[in-house]
């Protein structure tokens, strides 16, 4: 675990990233995506392998490599990334094609999610979503997981205020929960939720449920900090946050 100074403030909300902080991403999407890319490719009749090396996946351990755009990126992103397999098809069409149903994919929860929750709710913490995914897609999802009660506020990058890196969703966020910045810590997998919390002036907490590595997500000596402190997962956050309130 690598930590850095914090600010005094005392937390009062926590900002959650979706994929890869809340649900296990390489369980969740990497077998669905696969089907998705043979489908794709019989759709098409472009190599699966090539789609594959576009969305950088493994088609054999149908596994995300840590570079693949898919982690962080938008909707949009990925629209674009597969409009060469699809040259004919609007944007909203392609969107249609890789939009999974629900049940065509398996919502792989991070171990220890609900006691977390449960133990932030008790500490009067609020709590809400910011993610590049839908934001009705994310409702769906955090209801299939049996959270719905947890998050009061659930921003997506259709939400009105942009996809992360940009710091818009994080701020917008928090003045719906009626906290500051300076009382607010951003969790998050990637460095895009990392860089979206920091812009926002919020504290960020790293973990290592998606596909980056400690080393992609720790301080470093020669930058400005990613993360205050890289986490195994979320179910860490409560002792980190209750060690910061005793510090």
């Amino acid at each position: 675990m690598t930590q850095t100074a914090t600010s005094p403030c005392p937390v009062r909300a926590v900002l959650f990233d979706k994929d890869g902080t809340l649900i296990d991403f390489q369980k969740t999407w990497g077998p669905w995506a696969v089907r998705a890319i043979r489908d794709l490719a019989a759709q098409t009749g472009h190599e699966a392998a090539q789609i594959a090396q576009t969305l950088q996946i493994d088609l054999a351990t149908q596994m995300f490599h840590p570079d693949s755009p898919v982690i962080a990126g938008t909707p949009d992103d990925l629209v674009e990334l597969l409009r060469p397999y699809m040259p004919t098809l609007s944007s909203r069409e392609i969107l249609m094609r890789i939009t999974p149903a629900e049940g065509d994919f398996q919502l792989w929860p991070v171990e220890g999610l609900a006691a977390m929750h449960a133990t932030l709710r008790d500490a009067g913490i609020v709590q809400g979503v910011v993610t590049n995914d839908f934001e009705s897609e994310t409702l769906r999802q955090i209801e299939d997981l049996g959270l719905s009660g947890v998050f009061d506020v659930v921003i997506g990058y259709d939400s009105g205020h942009g996809g992360k890196p940009a710091p818009d969703g994080c701020l917008a966020a928090a003045r719906a929960l009626g906290v500051t910045p300076q009382a607010t810590v951003m969790v998050g997998d990637s460095l895009h939720d990392l860089r979206a919390g920091r812009a926002a002036g919020m504290r960020t907490v790293a973990v290592l449920t998606g596909v980056a590595t400690q080393a992609d997500l720790a301080p470093h000596a020669d930058l400005a900090p990613h993360a205050d402190v890289v986490l195994t997962s979320v179910a860490d956050l409560p002792a980190w946050l209750m060690a910061q309130d005793e510090a």
